[in-house]
């Protein structure tokens, strides 16, 4: 009776049988969608607030140079905050990698949420692998995902991580941001030239002293 149930359930669901025999090599996990649930910009409500906001400030849009301002106002903020969707691809870590997986360098623009001015600078981000590694592009994606709205420093180096963290499930998660904030080098303290360092550790890279270090020496100025 046993084996008949078994062929029965075979025959009903002939790729069960058939997934239990496939390696880890032929197996290929599903790409995540990253796309960021937010409301389509409206260019036009957008592109008449700007006007309404030069003319505030005193600023006449009459003149053939200011005329198409408020619109590209309007286009600039929706690129500024419109993250391009991507695809999270990772693969099977066959080889057993146990090192540090490091991007250095990545750029990174994003507006400050308290002046909606722009900071600009660079990340670095690495992983200590587990089971899967990660498309080496898509550290820059998971940082443009993010940096892509209104924010602050801070909350995007934490947000970096603790996604990368959830996502791929790593021993560890590395991510360092240096960047130069204009609502500080061009307005009010004026101070030109400084740049602002940020930094979240998780799992060994927290934890393990020689991990630790190792990153932050990879991920430090040039000697």
């Amino acid at each position: 009776m046993a084996g008949e149930l078994q062929q029965q359930e075979q025959h009903l669901h002939p790729d069960l049988h058939l997934a239990s025999e496939l390696t880890s090599e032929q197996v290929t996990a599903p790409a995540l969608r990253v796309v960021r649930e937010a409301a389509e910009p409206d260019l036009a409500a957008a592109e008449l607030a700007a006007g309404q906001f030069l003319e505030a400030l005193g600023i006449s849009t009459d003149s053939e140079s200011l005329r198409g301002t408020p619109g590209r106002m309007a286009r600039a903020y929706a690129e500024l905050f419109s993250p391009r969707p991507f695809d999270l691809t990772t693969f099977p870590n066959d080889e057993g990698y146990d090192e540090l997986v490091l991007a250095r360098g990545i750029p990174l623009r994003s507006v400050c949420e308290h002046h909606l001015l722009p900071f600009v600078g660079t990340a670095h981000i690495g992983y200590l692998p587990g089971s899967r590694i990660l498309g080496l592009s898509k550290l820059a994606r998971v940082l443009e995902h993010f940096a892509c709205r209104p924010q602050v420093q801070e909350r995007l180096t934490k947000q970096v991580a603790d996604w990368i963290q959830t996502q791929l499930e790593p021993k560890g998660v590395g991510v360092v941001i240096q960047a130069e904030h204009t609502c500080m080098t061009l307005r009010g303290a004026q101070a030109t030239g400084t740049t602002t360092m940020t930094s979240t550790l998780l799992g060994l890279l927290r934890t393990d002293g020689r991990s630790r270090s190792e990153f932050l020496a990879l991920t430090g100025p040039p000697r």
